[in-house]
């Protein structure tokens, strides 16, 4: 029987440890997509204790401690934060067979450095000894950068966003000084495509004033996001990201979806067809801004969101209670990227999905893109510019990243994959790609001592170190 958790963890074979140990472990992170607040980094925020930092804003965990029967004074209600972390804890020694049950114990041995299982009866000597270890200089933001050595982190911004804290940060302004982690943003401008939801008036002025563009038409819309793109460029930016339920394809001519413009001006509402009409023209415009300045394009799909209306008014959203959804997405994500194609602007495009029913058709769709097409010859191509992207939310986890890693090496590049991301509000979720090697290793290693692949370490090695870092680096620039 093999100890918990120890130094070779889910690496079944010789070939898997000495690919981990040798060419994974070690190579730094590019964390290309994650919710981490940039006001917490550029102030280089030291958290009280360990439910502020571990359990606060965490609706993953929120969301196996309700199925524990906790009350919600317990998770995001007024309970103290001793009493928060006892009821985690409590959570914690049932959660078998669960990811958390991994990524909670990898945290406490990488940062912490607790060896013992979370328990009960364990819960308060570990609250002690991590809260102490949370006032030294290692577990601020800047010493948690360091310690994990951290390249890129690419937070999640909204076009109005100010991005004064990036700018502070690359200058090396703020609190927390010169640092050698990269925190980018990244452009998401759903709240400007999301013509059908409430509110969408008052952001289109909210963006006409940022961008000083009168949005006063379709047009105008595309010029004030065209020139947010450039002050995020300016910034740093190197991707954009969208959330979508599914991927609009709906073809309308100008004076129809200037029309649906006109009406969500006024604060009536839209129709779904002939939102996604509007939608459908939007990401076409974007897309070929972005390609333009030689920004990726994130597509995240299948999420359906709040689907507890009681407690969205309750809690409001990103509090645990979204769902994967299984709409329909090969005819429209295919009609969506050859709209892009035609004009020659399909940018770098990475496509997530939260239902692995997705995986074969986005992976097969996508190899229908990958050409390099350039009015300029001379212009080097992108190796892997379409990409089926991690695991994600739901399936982030050992089945799930297998199958994603397996789908795209049945019918795709998997060398030129560009790995893992955290898509995480938490400091503490760096482990997450400890755990994505050790899962690659595996896999990899699995396929050579099954002979399926030759013991050419050399490679190998290369291959592995390019889907930890080399890849995403090269990608996103």
């Amino acid at each position: 029987m093999k100890l918990f958790l120890d130094n070779d963890f889910l690496l079944e074979t010789e070939a898997a440890r000495s690919l981990y140990h040798k060419a994974a472990k070690n190579e730094p992170i590019y964390d290309f997509h994650c919710h981490l607040i940039p006001s917490q980094i550029a102030e280089n925020k030291r958290f009280a204790n360990l439910t502020e930092i571990w359990l606060s804003g965490d609706h993953y965990k929120w969301r196996m401690m309700r199925a524990m029967g906790f009350d919600e004074h317990y998770i995001t209600g007024g309970a103290s934060d001793y009493e928060k972390f006892i009821a985690w804890a409590k959570t914690v020694e049932q959660l078998i067979g669960n990811p958390l049950y991994h990524w909670t114990h990898l945290e406490l041995q990488r940062y912490f450095g607790i060896y013992e299982p979370l328990t009960a009866k364990t819960a308060p000597a570990i609250w002690e000894k991590a809260n102490a270890a949370l006032t030294e200089d290692g577990l601020s933001v800047k010493g948690i950068f360091e310690k994990f050595n951290v390249h890129t982190a690419g937070t999640t911004d909204d076009p109005i966003d100010s991005l004064e804290c990036h700018t502070a940060i690359a200058e090396g302004t703020a609190p927390i000084g010169a640092i050698k982690t990269r925190v980018i943003p990244s452009f998401r401008p759903d709240k400007a495509l999301n013509i059908d939801k409430a509110g969408f008036a008052d952001y289109i002025e909210k963006l006409s004033a940022a961008s000083g563009v009168p949005i006063r038409s379709v047009s105008d819309l595309i010029a004030a996001l065209e020139n947010r793109v450039d002050f995020f460029a300016a910034c740093g930016c190197r991707a954009s990201d969208h959330a979508l339920e599914y991927p609009p394809f709906v073809i309308a001519d100008d004076g129809t979806i200037e029309k649906a413009f006109q009406t969500a001006l006024s604060g009536q509402p839209v129709d779904r067809t002939t939102a996604d009409a509007y939608k459908t023209k939007a990401l076409a415009a974007l897309a070929r801004i972005y390609a333009k300045r030689d920004m990726a394009m994130q597509l995240h799909i299948a999420a359906i969101r709040s689907v507890n209306s009681r407690m969205l008014k309750r809690l409001g959203p990103d509090t645990g209670y979204d769902a994967v959804h299984d709409q329909q997405v090969s005819a429209n994500l295919a009609g969506l990227l050859d709209l892009m194609e035609q004009t020659g602007s399909l940018p770098k495009t990475v496509l997530y999905t939260l239902n692995p029913k997705d995986y074969y058709p986005l992976a097969t769709i996508m190899g229908g893109f990958q050409d390099n097409f350039s009015k300029s010859e001379n212009r080097e191509g992108v190796r892997g510019k379409m990409q089926l992207g991690s695991a994600w939310w739901f399936c982030d986890h050992r089945n799930g990243m297998e199958e994603q890693l397996k789908t795209l090496a049945d019918v795709g590049l998997l060398s030129a994959f560009v790995g893992m991301l955290t898509d995480s509000r938490s400091f503490l979720s760096y482990p997450r790609h400890e755990y994505f090697r050790r899962i690659l290793c595996n896999l990899i290693g699995t396929w050579v001592e099954n002979g399926e692949y030759p013991a050419d370490m050399e490679t190998l090695s290369t291959i592995v170190k390019n889907i930890s870092f080399g890849n995403a680096k090269a990608y996103f620039g």
